[in-house]
């Protein structure tokens, strides 16, 4: 399996989308234990679970809104999305 920050490395903004809250907790426990925070610095397991969020080269995360929804849905191809379960 690839860590997450192999996967952010794959673009400026890495679209990660979780099935369910049993996949987005493992992912938020992967994440935290590979150093990633909110970009406040808060902690991923610390903040409650979405199913997709946008991981960062810097090691940043983030809930994604409206726009980046959108985005990740358009199937455009400089829009890098990962079905994170298909990794485990």
């Amino acid at each position: 399996m690839k860590t997450i920050k192999e996967l952010a490395s794959m673009g400026e903004r890495v679209y990660v989308h979780l099935k369910d809250e049993e996949t987005a907790m493992r992912f938020l426990h992967q994440a935290e234990s590979e150093g990633f925070t909110f970009g406040d610095g808060v902690s991923p397991t610390n903040r409650h679970c979405s199913d997709l969020y946008a991981i960062h080269p810097d090691s940043t995360l983030n809930y994604v809104g409206s726009v980046g929804r959108i985005e990740y849905a358009s199937g455009a191809d400089s829009c890098v999305r990962v079905e994170y379960q298909e990794l485990l």
